[in-house]
């Protein structure tokens, strides 16, 4: 296999059947060893994490299908924790997107002189970002995602028509275990011209509470797969 590409949170490698294998790591975004998925900086190690993921993100993606969403999910062997993925073309250098169904974290940072922390926002609120640790993930508009020719209009409003959908079969999901999701990172990219879900949806992503109280991603993993 050739190594493509060193994330933070996993490695990609290319197959010789022109698909993509994933490998998951242990290492979780957050910031002074405290988990925090609105960081763009790995902050803290926890054994066992990756190939917990792993298993969560298969257990959604199978959701997904059921649901007739396509993604580029393919296989997966837990044992080694890689996962086999359709090939997809990101946009532009990579692009995060968030759905945020609760404002909190990064969120409130920016907008808090206009909303309290913790008030629901109805429908979801989706937002985009470049993803790029030294600029700190800057925002970006739909506009100018199509100023800059990163995707167009019509591949915008597909992206953001199966955030909303995505985020609400999750939530609804969680909802069943007696979680609350707060919000969630998805990245997309496109296959033979069509927008489809890649990476993973796994509890390093998500920002989920039970009774009032933020769920650690080890924990999470657990009460999902339990």
């Amino acid at each position: 296999m050739e190594l493509i590409y060193k994330g933070k949170t996993k490695d990609v490698y290319q197959l010789e059947n022109g698909n993509v294998l994933l490998k998951f790591k242990d290492d979780c975004t957050g910031k002074d060893g405290v988990f925090d998925p609105g960081e763009n900086a790995v902050g803290l190690t926890i054994d066992g994490i990756g190939r917990a993921n792993l298993e969560t993100s298969v257990m959604f993606f199978e959701l997904l299908k059921k649901a007739g969403i396509k993604t580029h999910y393919v296989s997966a062997d837990l044992d080694n924790a890689t996962m086999e993925v359709l090939p997809a073309t990101v946009f532009g250098h990579g692009l995060e997107v968030i759905c945020r169904l609760v404002a909190t974290g990064s969120f409130i940072r920016r907008y808090g002189d206009y909303i309290e922390d913790g008030t629901r926002l109805e429908g979801g609120y989706v937002e985009t970002t470049f993803k790029n640790d030294e600029k700190g993930d800057p925002l970006v508009t739909k506009d100018a995602l199509v100023a800059l020719n990163v995707m167009s209009g019509e591949m915008y409003d597909s992206m953001k028509e199966q955030t909303l959908t995505i985020t609400r079969l999750v939530a609804d999901e969680l909802a069943k275990k007696g979680l609350d999701l707060y919000d969630i990172k998805f990245e997309f990219g496109y296959n033979n011209g069509e927008v489809i879900l890649i990476d993973e949806i796994a509890s390093g992503n998500m920002r989920v509470y039970k009774d009032g109280a933020i769920v650690d991603p080890v924990t999470l993993n657990k009460l999902i797969l339990g």
